[in-house]
């Protein structure tokens, strides 16, 4: 829920255990993206449409009927052409990737069989990642991955985001050794 701080940058979002509530916001947007909270690897994660016969069941189960709250964001058609993986390092983007789903499935992420591709971070990200950077380092967060799809961030991971190999590998890079050297200096 961390990326709720920046409300112009994020897609429209709610979080909620309420079903009438998530009901009236996916009829709203016609489409939306329903997560749970503190998962991992695109887990749980599911598209709901308007009208969809299985939207009762959909939300019962995310929500253990109701009782457990979950963030429901505006699904965005670009998500089709990737969801960008950037990676920042005290608040700087230092490295980028655009995960692909793998066509058998609508998330692009890495763990659900997703691909990657080399990428390049644009002026927009380049602002959302300027929009996180002070908060980033008030709040002690070093090492970070955000997740922004069609120039809205979408989530901000801060438990060992992944990428930094793929990344290393797209882009013939040394993030790790980048990483580990910033570490060195500010404990030296």
């Amino acid at each position: 829920m961390y990326a709720l701080q920046f409300p112009k940058a994020i897609p429209e979002t709610i979080v909620s255990a309420d079903k009438q509530f998530i009901r009236q916001f996916v009829e709203a947007k016609g489409a939306a993206v329903i997560k749970p909270l503190g998962n991992k690897a695109g887990e749980g994660i599911l598209f709901l449409q308007s009208g969809d016969r299985n939207f009762n069941s959909i939300v019962e189960l995310s929500t253990l009927q109701g009782r457990v709250p979950v963030m429901v964001q505006t699904y965005l058609l670009e998500a089709k052409q990737g969801d960008k993986r950037i990676i920042l390092l005290n608040g700087e983007p230092i490295g980028a990737l655009n995960r692909l789903s793998s066509g058998n499935d609508f998330r692009n992420n890495m763990a659900a069989g997703g691909t990657v591709a080399q990428t390049e971070i644009t002026p927009r990200e380049h602002e959302i990642c300027a929009q996180l950077a002070e908060r980033l380092r008030k709040d002690g967060l070093i090492f970070v991955g955000i997740d922004v799809i069609g120039g809205y961030l979408t989530e901000v991971n801060v438990t060992s985001p992944t990428g930094v190999r793929e990344i290393e590998r797209l882009d013939n890079t040394r993030l790790g050794h980048q990483i580990i050297q910033w570490v060195e200096q500010v404990t030296v």
